[in-house]
């Protein structure tokens, strides 16, 4: 095999066409290799495998520098960067290999943590400025598919490299899709193109200022040769635009690229995957309980930015909602604002959308949502310990980050009974925006009566009252402190258990009511610890005799982590817990 003995890209300049052709074969093979086996993403990293090829023969990485767009079509990259031992090698090789562009793991070839999305021109136009104010004359290529392309950041970043003016190439990677279907105007230009093989009259980036190639044949090498060697060392913002194929060389991957986006490990020989047990997730819950509602209530809008999964909207499950489902592509800013505008006339949206994603658009929630008053629903999905966890897509910073906004109600549901009582309120009331923290750690049923009604000052539930110790346990915890409970009461400790409901504000009613018979109050949250809510409490207490606990994890940027050892590192197990409670009451 070639790619065993490819040590960097400069070995590929030794090889001639028929040899990088292999080159390429072999390195899609180790990328299925490692997503059968890992899991990953697949599709866009196999249509990308030809132009990785081209760009490391015709260019001179690290001395030109490659800025890849959210990371997924990297992996052919890293095969060609010496890494291939991460696709061809054990799991134990596979798990020492992010599924992101990574300088902590090689800052030889990869020069951005990258895994939101629209963000590589804009990096790239930062190395673009280093390089001419050093006079220095390496290239500068940004990689970024078509789908990354509707997110506001793109836009700036095309902006301000046309305003530099000097050399810095775009390949924009051409595969017609994002990770479902694209949304957006600018795709009936890029369709306008394609179907022109680039000579359209109306061409979006030649309006913006840059040099444009088109190539049809995406997934040639010959022919991307051609043109990467035809921009190499340009002096102006140039736009390579390459129309790829999404999971090119694996047939399931072809037929059905929005399922093969991402997956975990399968079968190679038919791309089946194991049977996964029967259990009931919330996105499908909710997409099910919103195609009812919807039914009875043509103002409802399920809202998504890129990612229909999130609310569980499946293909199926849109064309069924039809117009009462909306995707802007990867645009949470837009989401925001847009939510916030259909609120404002009267309909009821309810975006959805993965907790390390909203972390985009603060200000937007900040400015036009929560300033305005418009009464619309976010979901947050996915937030916590036992979420997606690799560095860039860490989900633990949304409580401190939605809480510091004013005007924002956060609720934290604890069972699948007191999401939806507390989504169908959030909807139907109308004067205030409401986000909900959608549980993780599975779906959790509960007959314990719950309201229908939630007013705009925060009001805790008591569920258990006791003495000495009380235990404030927030959403997705909550079941954690029944267990911490459990463990007391075996102790001796019968301590009081609260569910607090709302994440953004203290009850300062319930706070006090404490005070006469508890000494310690312990808060736990599925999430980060600083700024969050559980300091928000220990704050209010303040100079009182009240001792307060507070559990959550210390904020960090932690990658790939174990979730069961974050907990234990952060004396989060319920034994530490109970421990530390008995230490600090002596």
């Amino acid at each position: 095999m070639y790619i065993e003995k490819i040590k960097s890209p400069a070995d590929l300049k030794q090889l001639d066409l028929e040899a990088l052709k292999t080159v390429a074969s072999e390195t899609r093979e180790a990328v299925l290799n490692r997503v059968s086996k890992h899991g990953g993403h697949i599709g866009p990293n196999l249509g990308f495998v030809e132009a990785t090829v081209a760009l490391h023969y015709v260019f001179d990485a690290p001395a030109d520098k490659f800025v890849f767009d959210v990371s997924h079509q990297c992996y052919p990259h890293k095969v060609l960067t010496g890494r291939a031992a991460g696709f061809l090698g054990d799991l134990d090789d596979m798990n020492a290999i992010s599924g992101y562009s990574s300088p902590t793991e090689c800052p030889e070839y990869d020069n951005f943590e990258v895994g939101h999305t629209s963000t590589s021109i804009s990096l790239a136009t930062g190395l673009q400025k280093v390089r001419d104010i050093r006079g220095s004359h390496e290239n500068i290529i940004a990689i970024i598919g078509d789908g990354s392309l509707s997110g506001g950041e793109a836009f700036e970043g095309l902006d301000e490299a046309s305003e530099l003016g000097t050399g810095i190439i775009i390949v924009v990677n051409d595969n017609e899709m994002s990770i479902a279907e694209n949304h957006g105007g600018i795709y009936k230009n890029l369709r306008a193109l394609r179907e022109s093989h680039g000579e359209c009259q109306h061409n979006w980036f030649k309006a913006w200022g840059f040099d444009y190639h088109y190539l049809e044949e995406g997934n040639d090498v010959e022919q991307l040769i051609k043109v990467f060697a035809s921009v190499k060392d340009t002096d102006r913002p140039t736009v390579v635009h390459i129309h790829t194929e999404k999971g090119h060389g694996f047939a399931p991957a072809v037929e059905n690229k929005e399922a093969w986006h991402w997956g975990a490990p399968f079968n190679r020989e038919d791309g089946s995957r194991p049977a996964a047990p029967a259990v009931e997730t919330y996105e499908a819950l909710f997409s099910d309980w919103m195609l009812r509602e919807m039914k009875r209530d043509s103002t409802l809008i399920a809202v998504t930015a890129g990612t229909p999964a999130a609310g569980g909207f499946t293909p199926e499950k849109r064309r069924e909602a039809g117009k009462q489902h909306i995707d802007m592509g990867i645009a949470e800013e837009q989401a925001a604002a847009m939510i916030s505008g259909m609120a404002k006339g009267g309909l009821h949206p309810v975006w959805t959308v993965y907790s390390t994603f909203i972390q985009r658009t603060y200000d937007q929630i900040a400015q036009d949502l929560c300033i305005n008053a418009n009464p619309a629903v976010i979901n947050v999905m996915g937030g916590g310990i036992r979420s997606m966890n690799d560095i860039t897509h860490i989900c633990l910073f949304d409580i401190p980050m939605l809480c510091s906004i004013p005007g924002l109600i956060y609720l934290a549901p604890t069972t699948c009974e007191e999401y939806f009582a507390m989504l169908a309120w959030a909807i139907r009331q109308d004067r205030k925006p409401i986000a909900l923290r959608v549980p993780t750690g599975g779906v959790v049923h509960s007959d314990a009566p719950v309201d229908e009604d939630y007013g705009y000052r925060a009001s805790y539930r008591v569920t258990h009252r006791g003495s000495t110790v009380a235990i404030i346990a927030a959403g997705s915890f909550y079941q954690k402190g029944e267990a911490v409970r459990a463990l007391l009461a075996e102790q001796g400790i019968d301590a009081t258990l609260i569910n607090p409901r709302y994440l953004n504000e203290v009850d300062a009613e319930t706070l006090d009511s404490l005070k006469p018979d508890h000494r310690l109050v312990v808060t736990l949250e599925d999430g980060c610890r600083d700024g969050g809510f559980g300091e928000r409490i220990a704050a209010y207490y303040g100079t009182s005799d009240m001792k307060v606990m507070v559990g959550g994890v210390k904020k960090g940027l932690y990658d790939r982590y174990d979730a069961q050892q974050l907990m234990a590192d952060n004396r989060l197990l319920d034994t530490q817990i109970v421990e530390d409670i008995v230490r600090v009451i002596g």
